[in-house]
């Protein structure tokens, strides 16, 4: 903003003839403004007055309770009649209309980066659809791509900002790493008689999750997930044909290939070889364990809970 007030007043300075000075003027202030609240994914059109249209920018969330009619216009239209509904408007741009019923999914939605604008309540000529009750504001969404959402405000009982902070995201029980701790400490569980070497092993593609020795000397590399499957429907593979064509491109996502390419870099090195390869997992699918041993891996479905030390006779909520 210093910076757009400097070239203001070089151009002021310039003595340029009094309407170009204030056009040129207005055109930097909106680009300054743009500027910042690109920063905020909000975006200010230029071509909206400020006496009918306030651009929001939020640093926190705003939370409005209130009866509203919605209508959605884009790729598709879609028509929400007036009832009360939760807005959400979050600090990253997104706007999102709920019920009460359907959980965490909204009835209908604006993904950031987009722009919203407040209205005054006689603005109804740029009502997209008619509406029966009277309105005390209204509210344009719109999109990067053209998309518009258009809230009609009625009554409304709560609107509030709140500052949520950092977020320090979720952690979650039971993740690889989880496993990988626990499983160092008890190998045994894999297969009797086999003990830690070492945690993260190195290899030209990767560490190992763990090196291990079993009962008879012989290492053995293990590779740790939390499923063990090959997921084909994640990749689009929906036929035969998609399997043979695509299985080499999206093998080295797989965790049986994972391991597979492992253990060979690890039978290179004379003093390792032989390897073997054990791949642990709390779920494996039967497609994974055929291809794993038929690789010559063995497939180990470990317990997390019995890891932990808990009786699985203690009831749990889930």
């Amino acid at each position: 903003m210093i910076e757009s007030c400097s070239r203001i007043a070089l151009v002021i300075r310039r003595g340029r003839r009094r309407s170009q000075t204030k056009q040129r003027v207005r055109s930097l202030l909106l680009r300054s403004v743009a500027r910042d609240c690109r920063r905020s994914q909000l975006y200010v059109d230029s071509t909206m007055t400020p006496a009918s249209y306030r651009a929001g920018s939020l640093s926190s969330v705003r939370l409005v309770i209130a009866r509203c009619q919605v209508d959605y216009a884009g790729r598709l239209t879609a028509h929400l009649p007036m009832a009360t509904r939760l807005i959400l408007i979050k600090a990253d741009g997104s706007v999102s209309i709920h019920a009460d019923d359907r959980a965490y999914k909204p009835l209908n939605w604006m993904s950031p980066p987009c722009s919203l604008f407040e209205l005054e309540a006689s603005g109804l000529e740029n009502l997209s659809m008619p509406v029966a009750e009277p309105l005390s504001a209204i509210w344009e969404v719109r999109g990067r791509d053209g998309d518009n959402l258009q809230i009609c405000l009625a009554e409304v009982y709560h609107d509030s900002f709140h500052d949520l902070g950092v977020d320090p995201g979720l952690q979650k029980d039971g993740v690889e790493a989880h496993l990988q701790a626990l499983l160092a400490e008890h190998p045994e569980a894999l297969t009797p008689g086999l003990s830690l070497v070492r945690r993260e092993h190195p290899t030209p593609i990767g560490p190992v999750d763990l090196l291990c020795r079993d009962a008879g000397g012989a290492y053995v590399a293990v590779e740790i997930k939390r499923r063990g499957e090959i997921d084909g429907a994640k990749h689009g593979l929906t036929n035969a044909r998609h399997w043979a064509v695509e299985v080499k491109r999206i093998a080295g996502l797989e965790a049986v290939e994972q391991l597979t390419r492992y253990v060979d870099f690890l039978n290179r090195d004379t003093l390792l070889a032989p390897v073997g390869g054990i791949l642990a997992a709390q779920t494996i699918k039967p497609q994974a364990r055929t291809l794993a041993e038929d690789r010559g891996l063995v497939c180990a479905v470990v317990d997390y809970d019995a890891l932990r030390g808990i009786d699985p006779a203690i009831p749990t909520l889930f």
